[in-house]
C-alpha cells in the first residue's frame, strides 16, 4: 500500500509493505511509527501515544500515526521497524 503524505516537506509517498498490513489488521488498534534510539519503531498507541502533529495513513479500520520528524526520512514501513518482543502479543 502506499500513502501520500502531503504535510512532509518533500510531498513524498510512503509504501507501506504487506506484512504490516497484515500485522496491523490481525490486531485491530492504531499504530505509530516514531523515533527510538536504532531508529523508527512500529509501537501500538497504547505503548506510544499520537500527537496532533502525526501524519495519519488508514490501514482496514486503524491508523498508523507517523511522527512527522520520521515522515520525511522514510520510503517504507516494514516488519523490521516492529520489535521482537511484539510479534507474540
Amino acid at each position: 500500500m502506499q500513502s501520500n503524505t502531503d504535510d512532509t516537506p518533500a510531498q513524498h509517498t510512503i509504501y507501506i509493505t504487506d506484512d504490516v498490513q497484515s500485522y496491523i489488521l490481525e490486531r485491530k488498534c492504531d499504530f505509530r511509527v516514531s523515533t527510538s534510539c536504532s531508529g523508527p519503531i512500529l509501537l501500538p498507541t497504547k505503548v506510544k501515544p499520537p500527537k496532533i502533529t502525526d501524519l495519519q495513513v488508514r490501514i482496514g479500520g486503524s491508523t498508523i500515526y507517523i511522527s512527522r520528524y520520521q515522515a520525511r526520512y522514510l520510503d517504507t514501513i516494514h516488519r523490521g521497524m516492529i520489535p521482537i518482543f511484539f510479534d507474540d502479543l
